[in-house]
């Protein structure tokens, strides 16, 4: 099936197009409004197979969860192996479009290699996350920074009690979550590894607060997020902070997420995700 229809069909799901809009567009792109209605189970079916992982995926176990935070009962998507034992945590953070499916999506693949993975949703303390994109993004302006990183750090303490997991707990993010993972690494001492990816510098003092290990994902085109590596680095070697930074050239802005097309970048994302697997397997499971 032609690209074309998935990515549209994309634009749709995530709340860019209302439904009389995108059959409108559909219909231009199949030929006619008849064409266009016969084809749409077919990209409905295509693009539920482009997640990574599905929903139902047998070996895992799924749902949502309350945790205990700052502004009250925050909501988390979980995924864990079925298998009966202990793994260790990691917290994966959305973009600033709240919890999304693909966050969820991220979560289950992070299961799959051997952790209990959340996914909370900072959008919790104002009734969570709404399914237009444009109104999700809206309200995470209206968050309170303080109250939101004590949420997630709530998060590492929820993972690390758990009597399903070892003690030790992971958090990556991308965009506002790689921002937001910083301020998890430095607020929250139990934290043993940390993957920001593409997200926003801590201010200089605040570093010698960081006592997780660090993996950084940038990418090359992204010269806002970029101009405070410099300072930030600096303040790294300075304090003595574990770190591993890597530069993807010729990838852009959230280059990891593959619901977004234009953004996307195949090799980069493929080789970021080896990088933090391999990563965390270091860190969580030695």
């Amino acid at each position: 099936m032609d690209k074309k229809f998935i990515d549209l069909y994309q634009d749709y799901s995530k709340g860019h197009l209302g439904r009389r809009e995108f059959l409108k567009k559909l219909a231009a792109l199949a030929g006619s409004t008849a064409a266009g209605v016969a084809l749409l189970p077919l990209i409905e079916k295509k693009y539920a197979q482009a997640q990574f992982v599905p929903e139902d995926e047998p070996r895992l176990q799924t749902g949502y969860i309350q945790y205990p935070g700052q502004t009250g009962e925050v909501r988390a998507y979980k995924a864990q192996p079925k298998e009966n034992k202990k793994h260790a945590g990691v917290i994966v953070i959305h973009e600033n479009k709240g919890l999304q499916p693909h966050i969820e999506d991220v979560a289950r693949r992070v299961a799959l290699e051997g952790y209990c993975a959340i996914a909370p949703d900072a959008l919790s303390p104002l009734g969570g996350t709404p399914e237009s994109v444009d109104d999700a993004r809206s309200k995470m302006r209206e968050l309170d920074r303080e109250d939101t990183v004590k949420n997630f750090v709530a998060a590492v303490q929820y993972l690390k009690t758990h009597p399903q997991t070892t003690g030790k707990v992971g958090c990556m993010g991308f965009c506002w979550g790689g921002s937001m993972t910083n301020q998890v690494a430095v607020h929250a001492p139990d934290l043993t590894a940390a993957v920001p990816f593409y997200g926003g510098q801590p201010d200089p003092e605040q570093v010698p607060q960081i006592k997780a290990s660090l993996l950084l994902q940038y990418a090359g085109l992204d010269d806002r997020i970029n101009a405070g590596i410099p300072e930030f680095e600096k303040a790294l070697k300075k304090a003595g902070v574990e770190y591993e930074m890597f530069m993807y050239e010729g990838a852009g802005h959230a280059f990891f997420n593959d619901s977004r097309a234009e953004r996307y970048h195949e090799k980069a994302a493929q080789l970021a995700w080896k990088r933090t697997l391999a990563f965390f397997k270091e860190k969580l499971k030695t």
